[in-house]
């Protein structure tokens, strides 16, 4: 709320200049030209001052600027108006019914019109087109200002506006005759400002949004499954930009759902689109789905009145030109009465829409802004109407909702996006919640999650919800296995094949597992899917209508195992379409084609992988692709199809196949084929791709710079290598493909590395040859996490988990095995959820390792008791030179205990104790520890509470100690 609507003097209104600005144009237009009515009917500003106004063809912000500058102009009276037009303008959005009356025999009819502007649009904006064939009929207006006035490009209310300004300049009477037309009409005098066809429509997209949302049917074809009864909130993260930070606020944000969009961490005021990311399975369409019942139901959203939930897997099969009306009420929910009238409100409105578009990463077509498409009725490509509408070209200051996986987002998208959320996947808490939500019998919900405790890598692939799913599913299958727990995803996904398989198969099968028997009876239909699968990937297609299954010769016995669901967000009255379970489900389905396909040559797995054999042609090494041309690629074939596909899709895909070719599957899946030989030069070609791979990643890192550690980036597909190499579990493979990986330093930094990304890296690295520095920064690893990186901790000389989610428990077992090698030497562990319960741990790392040089603990929850734990351990070591604590609640105790243990350390170079709520008595602790502490350079002690004698017993101390450089 603005200061200024209690303050009356120009000097106040000057000062909220800014302010004023940003609330003219962070609105609705709607809302701006209700406040030029009001400004108008009280004579602010006179009519030439409104015709400078016009917003044709200006900024909206330049035009808010002028408005302010003609306010300014008339002094203290002005101001005050203005801000009680702002109020009105207000509470006309809130409670828009008006009660005005005007006289009919007035000899001023112009005057009057604009005396009562408000509350005559209110009246006219929904009866526009009624009101100017009476006054075209009349001969009050020509059929050319007619024309003028129903411009596309003008909503309902703006169409009011030009027929009120018209009327106000002509003298034939016109001005009259609307007074009284409106005055005198019961119908126009009946009508809210929300009509009734409005809420006849608000009910029925409720009733509508409310049935889809329902039953969870993301992971489950029977559709049985309750959304209240099943929904576990997921780790919601805001991102913010990195070192725009302040020292005592926590980075990243975890949000609720309700507060997607609050007002912190907008990264671009101007836009209108919330970006939700996260992996395949990490739950974005459920999170949907749960905002879209809670709207629906009343619970929450409730500032918007319209909520149009669309899938952009379903929006690209639309060949046909849509317009925004097309896309809401033909794509969405249909009008029963008053179409015009409903449409009209929503482009008047656009603030209480929301707009949600699901899998934006499955939309076959690539964000561009080059398109530029602005009228809500004109028809245009779906594509061209989705990136306007996310551009805020069309339904401006309506909100959206998009998600995606990280890799389909663009930088130029990105330019368009208020707010990015980052779903990073069940906390091990919501684990736990989710399975015992899906299990009535407590005894078995206990019995998984003591299974989940137990084998570390299975509970790492449980953060995200698909495998959450797939573990409650397969609960029998994995509480009576006796041959070990899955390790990878493709063991995961092997044990729910497993699980369909049997439960499609005569009782008597049940007790022999997924044997080469089961496999081999269910192979005809597990190829005719993964026919389909690998077709619809190379097609960027994600759902199938009867004649593509007929073509793949899917049939309903293939359709019986469970695979294949009714597809979600059709359009009603279209034909029924399928699609698989979950997109990792296809991806899984085509790598199974892939291996086992008898005419899937060898060598065209290599473009699984973007792995391309030089040609043996001397003349096209020598001349430029342009001269001579390579051979076409068959249209359908293996090749083309791969050469097609979404990479982001094609990297799970060839994840998959690795699986499926590693050791410890090729039996079972030699049973299935009919040349050994076959599968075998399949696996010796994703062992070479695999390894070619790598070895090009590693000669692109530069060479280092003189002075400092060799270090590399990981770049685009890295993680996805290594995830590769993981699911091969080969260890012979994988000590192959870092022996040429001669770095210092291996940054991961925000590359989505979460639970089960660590113990991929770990089984890979810690084949490494000499130590590095891990640098995993800004990602999802977690206590999960933490303890899948034990293997590599021999190798890692620093390790840097910055904004990981990290708890004591997490940090506490890493202490532990970090006990035992005495390669790690720097631990940087800013921006986590670290308490005064993992200082004891803390100090036991400082008291053992003497050759232990850096510790960073900043913004965290430690306090002085925390601080106090610590100093215990800082007495007994001597090799220690950095120490961060910013951002913490050490306080006076605190400073004083750290002080005490420092005086006498001789290896402290840098000490940072910045928002720690230190006051005096601490500073002068910290003096008197300057006084002995001759090692120490650099103090930092900003935003704290330190006094005069504080600053005063620091400055005095300096003047004596000649070994210190900065003090902050």
């Amino acid at each position: 709320m603005l200061r200024g609507r209690e303050m009356n003097s120009r000097e106040a209104f000057q000062a909220q200049r800014s302010q004023l600005v940003g609330l003219l144009v962070s609105g609705s237009l709607e809302g701006f030209e209700s406040i030029l009515d009001w400004l108008l009917s009280w004579e602010v500003l006179s009519w030439e001052e409104y015709e400078g106004l016009r917003l044709l063809g200006q900024p909206l912000s330049q035009v808010a600027r002028r408005l302010l500058d003609t306010i300014w102009n008339k002094g203290s009276w002005g101001c005050q108006k203005f801000f009680a037009a702002v109020q009105q303008a207000q509470a006309d959005s809130q409670s828009p019914e008006q009660h005005d009356s005007w006289d009919l025999h007035s000899g001023h009819p112009a005057r009057d019109l604009l005396n009562h502007r408000p509350a005559i649009v209110r009246k006219l904006y929904s009866h526009v087109e009624d009101v100017l064939a009476v006054a075209r009929e009349r001969g009050f207006i020509s059929q050319y200002e007619c024309d003028e006035i129903r411009l596309p490009i003008f909503t309902a209310s703006q169409r009011a506006r030009r027929l009120l300004d018209l009327a106000t300049v002509k003298t034939n009477g016109l001005a009259a005759f609307l007074l009284q037309h409106l005055q005198e009409s019961p119908a126009l005098l009946s009508l809210p400002f929300e009509a009734a066809e409005c809420q006849k429509y608000i009910s029925k997209l409720r009733a509508t949004v409310s049935a889809q949302s329902r039953s969870l049917s993301t992971y489950d074809g029977a559709e049985t499954l309750r959304l209240e009864d099943i929904y576990t909130e997921n780790i919601l993260e805001l991102r913010m930009e990195v070192g725009m930070v302040g020292a005592r606020k926590k980075s990243p944000a975890t949000l609720g759902l309700e507060e997607l969009f609050s007002t912190q961490g907008h990264l671009n005021e101007d836009a209108d689109t919330v970006l939700v990311v996260g992996e395949a399975g990490s739950g974005k369409s459920t999170l949907l789905q749960r905002l879209h019942l809670l709207w629906a139901t009343g619970q929450d959203f409730q500032e918007f009145l319209f909520v149009f939930p669309f899938s952009c897997r379903q929006l690209q099969c639309v060949a046909k030109p849509l317009s925004v009306r097309t896309l809401l009420f033909e794509h969405c929910c249909w009008p029963d009465v008053g179409q015009q009238v409903v449409f009209e409100f929503l482009l008047d409105h656009p603030d209480r829409v929301l707009l949600t578009f699901d899998g934006f990463d499955e939309f076959r077509f690539k964000f561009t802004d080059q398109e530029r498409h602005c009228s809500p009725t004109d028809p245009t490509s779906v594509q061209t109407l989705l990136f306007n509408l996310l551009q805020g070209n069309l339904l401006k200051n309506a909100r959206k909702v998009l998600t995606s996986r990280p890799d389909a987002v663009s930088a130029c998208l990105r330019k368009y996006v208020r707010t990015e959320c980052h779903l990073r996947g069940f906390s091990e808490e919501g684990i736990e919640l989710y399975l015992r939500k899906c299990h009535q019998d407590p005894d078995v919900a206990d019995h998984l999650i003591q299974l989940l405790r137990a084998t570390s890598v299975l509970h790492g692939l449980c953060h995200l919800p698909v495998f959450s799913w797939m573990v409650s599913k397969c609960h029998q299958e994995l509480l009576l296995q006796n041959e070990g727990s899955p390790k990878t995803t493709t063991d995961m996904y092997l044990l729910i094949l497993q699980h369909f398989l049997l439960h499609a198969s005569p009782p008597d099968a049940i007790s022999h597992g997924l044997g080469p028997g089961l496999l081999q009876g269910k192979l005809p239909s597990l190829l005719h899917l993964g026919h389909l699968a690998f077709w619809g990937l190379g097609s960027c297609c994600y759902v199938f209508s009867a004649q593509q299954l007929q073509m793949a010769q899917v049939d309903a016995e293939d359709i019986s195992l469970g695979f294949l669901v009714r597809a979600q967000g059709v359009v009603p009255g279209s034909a029924a379409t399928l699609e698989f379970l979950h997109i990792t489900f296809q991806c899984f389905f085509a790598a199974f084609y892939l291996v086992l396909c008898a005419d899937v040559p060898t060598a065209s797995l290599r473009h699984l992988f973007k792995c391309h054999r030089a040609s043996s042609s001397q003349l096209t090494r020598l001349l430029p692709a342009l001269c001579v041309q390579s051979p076409r690629t068959k249209e359908g074939s293996v090749t083309a199809l791969l050469q097609k596909a979404e990479p982001h899709n094609l990297q799970i895909t060839a994840a998959f196949l690795a699986g499926l070719l590693s050791r410890e599957h090729l039996d079972l899946l030699a049973e299935c084929q009919v040349s050994e030989k076959a599968l075998l030069r399949r696996q010796t070609c994703a062992r070479w791709c695999l390894a070619r791979s790598l070895r090009k990643h590693f000669h692109c890192i530069p060479p280092a710079v003189p002075g400092e550690a060799k270090s590399m980036h990981a770049m685009p597909g890295f993680v996805w290598l290594i995830r590769s190499l993981y699911e091969m579990q080969e260890e012979r493979l994988a000590r192959e493909a870092v022996r040429g990986l001669d770095v210092e330093h291996l940054k991961l930094t925000f590359c989505g590395v979460g639970p089960a990304e660590c113990a991929a890296l770990a089984f890979v690295l810690q084949h490494v040859q000499r130590p590095l520095a891990l640098q995993l920064d800004y990602n999802s690893v977690g206590d999960i996490g933490v303890e899948q990186l034990r293997p590599c901790l021999g190798v890692c000389k620093a390790l840097y988990l910055r904004d990981n989610n990290i708890s004591d428990r997490g940090i506490c077992k890493l202490i532990e095995h970090a006990l035992h090698y005495g390669q790690l030497q720097k631990l940087a562990l800013f921006n986590n959820k670290l308490t005064d319960g993992c200082t004891h741990s803390m100090a036991k790392l400082l008291e053992c390792k003497q050759n232990f040089l850096a510790l960073r603990l900043g913004n965290n929850h430690i306090t002085a008791a925390g601080a106090q734990v610590l100093a215990q351990g800082l007495r007994s070591n001597a090799s220690l030179q950095f120490l961060g604590f910013w951002g913490n609640t050490v306080g006076d105790k605190g400073a004083q205990a750290l002080a005490e243990a420092l005086g006498d350390h001789q290896s402290l170079r840098w000490l940072s104790l910045v928002g720690n709520n230190i006051g005096s008595m601490g500073a002068r602790a910290l003096a008197q520890m300057l006084e002995k502490n001759m090692a120490l350079e650099e103090l930092w002690l900003s935003n704290n509470n330190v006094t005069y004698r504080g600053a005063e017993a620091l400055l005095q101390t300096l003047e004596s100690n000649n070994t210190i450089l900065e003090v902050w």
